[in-house]
């Protein structure tokens, strides 16, 4: 199964960072967040990724495409110009790296990657800017057990954030980011069947708002209710709250065997 990680967007509430990279390459403990995010489906035996590159997605390509440099000691004959890799970091993920437009939202970014999605069947999601230790593999045997086309994972943070009722398990009603909330809100980590994309249109399609609204009137969308850890890193406060939590040794969502 692939997971489509979204990392297109500007991060304008943290553009301290994001002048120079993408918001999704903004580092906790000297790791950018998206490989964090990876690792987190990774755990879990979920390891192929679809990446959704917009703003500055060269920076993106760049990092993985030196990931072994960067993550290897390297021996360099100058004469030959042969490199030999050790303590190289051997991790199993399999990442393609897709361009998805400058401007698009984040529905016409999952538009985009159609035909790279729709052939394989049962496909997941979720922002490139934010950490949970939701069980992935509890996450994927809900929405198999159901059978509708699209499953949310339904957290409780602050009250910024937008807001879903339900009826027992299934989402009666969907709204992002209203003025005030509280409750359950969208923590990302989706997992979609790809009748999904018969409700989106083009690059102006936000997924949030019609799609989402529409499944969910439809009786479509369910949620998974994570009662545990889920931080995003919309701002640099967020951004060090999670180094913080990386310094301690004790960030939430790091797998440990």
């Amino acid at each position: 199964m692939k997971t489509v990680l979204l990392a297109g967007g500007l991060g304008t509430r943290i553009s301290e960072e994001t002048q120079l990279k993408p918001k999704p390459m903004v580092e906790i403990g000297g790791i950018p967040i998206l490989v964090h995010i990876m690792r987190c489906y990774a755990a879990h035996q979920f390891t192929r990724f679809v990446v959704a590159l917009g703003y500055k997605g060269e920076v993106v390509k760049d990092y993985f495409l030196n990931y072994h440099l960067r993550t290897s000691d390297l021996a360099i004959d100058l004469g030959t110009g042969k490199v030999d890799y050790s303590r190289r970091v051997a991790e199993d993920l399999a990442v393609e790296l897709v361009d998805t437009g400058d401007k698009s939202m984040t529905g016409g970014r999952l538009h985009r990657l159609e035909s790279r999605l729709r052939p394989h069947g049962t496909f997941m999601l979720t922002y490139g800017d934010g950490v949970s230790d939701v069980d992935i593999t509890a996450l994927v045997a809900f929405h198999r057990r159901h059978g509708k086309l699209a499953t949310v994972t339904a957290v409780r943070p602050a009250a910024r954030f937008g807001t879903m009722a339900f009826d027992g398990e299934r989402v009666a009603s969907f709204k992002e980011k209203p003025q005030a909330s509280e409750g359950w809100i969208n923590g990302g980590f989706f997992v979609f069947e790809p009748g999904v994309f018969d409700y989106l249109r083009g690059d102006d399609t936000v997924l949030e708002q019609d799609p989402l609204e529409k499944l969910a009137r439809d009786g479509q969308l369910m949620a998974y209710k994570h009662q545990g850890f889920w931080q995003p890193m919309d701002t640099v406060r967020d951004r060090d709250v999670l180094n913080d939590l990386w310094r301690s040794g004790q960030a939430p969502w790091v797998r440990t065997k």
